[in-house]
């Protein structure tokens, strides 16, 4: 069961993304923040997007957001993925954006989302988004 999976056994562990990968094992969501400038980030990297410092934590996000950009993808491109399924960018409450399935028959930009999780054999589970209820 991919609970209690560290990611580090895996031996695909990239020192860069490990902590996010073992958050998601845990079922949180985690971005960068940099500790000069307060500044929130992702994908993850040696360095501050804003001011470039290298002082960077991991803090959990609220798993909250909004669809910035949305497609519809009709042809198989995964076998984990049955077509037709939602891809989107979307704006994480902390200002990031990441580009994620939004779980959904049908989404528009501009829609709130929460974070959902995705099961994977022998993987950590993937984030992903589902409609705001209201």
């Amino acid at each position: 069961m991919t609970d209690n999976l560290s990611f580090s056994d895996l031996g695909a562990a990239d020192p860069t993304t490990e902590p996010f990968w073992q958050a998601c094992v845990e079922r949180r969501l985690t971005v960068q923040r940099c500790t000069a400038c307060g500044s929130h980030q992702f994908y993850p990297r040696p360095l501050c997007l804003s001011c470039e410092a290298t002082g960077l934590e991991w803090v959990d996000a609220k798993g909250s957001g909004t669809i910035y950009s949305l497609t519809t993808i009709r042809i198989p491109v995964s076998e984990d993925l049955a077509p037709p399924y939602l891809l989107a960018l979307v704006d994480l409450d902390e200002g990031p954006r990441l580009l994620t399935n939004i779980e959904a028959e049908s989404a528009g930009i501009g829609d709130r989302v929460t974070i959902a999780w995705r099961r994977r054999e022998g993987l950590p589970p993937l984030p992903v988004f589902r409609l705001s209820a209201g």
